[in-house]
């Protein structure tokens, strides 16, 4: 009975949701070896058999000896970050982590996120602290990206760009024409980004989740 409401929900709410302009693919990424140079933001590599995202990093040259990289790691099973400092050429290993398309359903009293996966229907709990970060930007019915590390969700990867609609913002002035105005507005997802002062109560616009900003009126 459970599977089959999950179920109707999904087919429903893939129906309405609003488009997005890319769709998930399941996916496995295999541990690879590399070092300092090929460090980049958003990187997730496996230290002491533990996921560390790549927040930032900074190369420090030095006149004599090698250069230096700084880099900030966030524990994604933890949710606590650190700093180290590596001498280049430094090797490590990329984290083994699998990709599964996965459907927003509901949230219990705890927090706590559940989804259906896009192809086996399956529930997949997803706890409050592993997807407060991205929490704000998910609607019913919005495909995620669901990121697994040795079978544990680690990180929730929301659509971006994504369509939202504004549901509440100051109105247009007329004769506002002031380059670069900007406004609050609140939308259907519960966050708020600045957007232009064109734009309305009922409008459609797209946002990029990732860096929580108004990109285009729809």
């Amino acid at each position: 009975m459970k599977l089959a409401i999950l179920t109707s929900l999904f087919a429903t709410s893939a129906a309405f949701a609003p488009a997005a302009t890319n769709t998930y693919q399941r996916s496995t990424s295999l541990k690879v070896a590399v070092d300092t140079s090929d460090i980049k933001n958003g990187l997730t590599i496996e230290l002491d058999g533990e996921p560390y995202k790549v927040l930032n990093f900074s190369i420090m040259k030095q006149a004599r000896g090698a250069a230096k990289t700084t880099i900030k790691f966030k524990n994604l099973k933890r949710g606590t970050t650190i700093e180290n400092t590596y001498r280049s050429g430094e090797k490590f290993e990329t984290a083994q982590i699998d990709r599964k398309p996965s459907v927003y359903t509901y949230e219990d009293e705890a927090g706590n996120c559940f989804f259906m996966d896009s192809e086996s229907f399956e529930e997949v709990m997803v706890e409050q602290k592993t997807i407060e970060d991205v929490k704000k930007w998910i609607v019913e019915g919005m495909e995620c990206d669901l990121v697994f590390f040795k079978g544990e969700v680690i990180e929730v990867k929301t659509p971006s760009p994504y369509v939202y609609e504004v549901v509440e913002t100051e109105p247009n002035v007329k004769g506002n024409t002031a380059q670069g105005y900007t406004k609050p507005a609140v939308l259907d997802c519960g966050a708020t980004v600045n957007v232009p002062g064109f734009v309305e109560q009922g409008s459609s616009i797209k946002v990029d989740t990732e860096k929580g900003e108004y990109m285009e009126r729809v």
